[in-house]
C-alpha cells in the first residue's frame, strides 16, 4: 500500500493542516486565505566582513520597508536519506565500464559510510510565504494577479541580498506540508505526480 493512501487519516490530515486546495500554485487555505510560496537561496552571515554584514543588515531593512504585506519566513530541516544515495551510487557504479571510475566510486561510497557512521544527515531549506486574504473570494485570476505582485516585489528584495527566490509548484507545495505530516514516509518515498495520480491527489485536487 502506498504511504499516502490512509483511508482513516487523510481526512483528519487535511483538517489538521487546515488546508482547503492548491490551484495553479497557490494554496488555498480555509476562510478564503491564499497564499503563494517561494523557496529562496541563503547567504552565510557569519562568513561575511563586518562591512558587508552591515550592507546586508541595511539592505534587509529595505527590504522590510518596500514590503507592501507581511511575509512569513520558514526554516525547514530535513534529514537526508543517504541510503537512498549510496544506492544511486552504486547502481552507477555497476553501469559503469571504465574501471577506473569503478574505484573512484567505490572509495567515494566508503567515504560516504564513514562520514556519515553515526551522524545524521541535515539539509536546511528556506521558504517566504506570501499571504493574501480576499474576504469576498472574488475571482481567481484577480486574487493570483496580486499575489504575483507581491511576489515580485520580494523576488526583488532576495536579488538584492545577494539572494535568489522561485515560486513552489503546486506539487511542491503538497510535498512540504507531505514532509511535515509525514517525514518518515517523504524520506522512503518521495511525493511525485505519478504517485498523486495514484493515491487520487492526496485530496488535494
Amino acid at each position: 500500500m502506498s504511504p499516502l493512501n490512509h483511508p482513516k487519516t487523510r481526512g483528519s490530515a487535511r483538517t489538521q493542516i487546515g488546508i482547503k486546495e492548491v490551484r495553479d500554485n497557490v494554496l488555498i487555505l480555509p476562510g478564503n486565505r491564499y497564499r503563494t510560496i517561494l523557496t529562496t537561496s541563503s547567504v552565510n552571515f557569519e562568513l561575511q566582513s563586518d562591512l558587508e554584514q552591515d550592507a546586508l543588515i541595511d539592505t534587509f531593512q529595505s527590504f522590510l520597508n518596500s514590503l507592501t504585506t507581511p511575509i512569513q519566513i520558514l526554516v525547514r530541516v530535513r534529514e537526508l536519506d543517504i541510503d537512498r544515495y549510496l544506492e544511486d551510487l552504486q547502481t552507477s557504479r555497476k553501469e559503469e565500464t571504465e574501471e577506473i571510475y569503478q574505484k573512484q566510486l567505490t572509495n567515494y561510497c566508503d567515504f560516504i559510510r564513514k562520514l556519515v557512521a553515526g551522524n545524521k544527515i541535515l539539509s536546511r531549506r528556506f521558504y517566504i510565504v506570501i499571504p493574501y486574504d480576499n474576504k469576498t473570494g472574488s475571482d481567481f485570476a484577480l486574487i493570483k494577479e496580486q499575489l504575483l505582485m507581491n511576489q515580485e516585489i520580494v523576488i526583488k528584495g532576495m536579488e538584492k541580498l545577494g539572494m535568489t527566490a522561485r515560486q513552489l509548484t503546486s506539487l511542491e507545495i503538497l510535498d512540504l506540508f507531505y514532509s511535515f505530516y509525514r517525514p518518515e514516509e517523504a524520506k522512503i518515498q518521495p511525493l511525485t505526480s505519478e504517485l498523486m495520480r495514484k493515491t487520487n491527489g492526496f485530496d488535494f485536487f
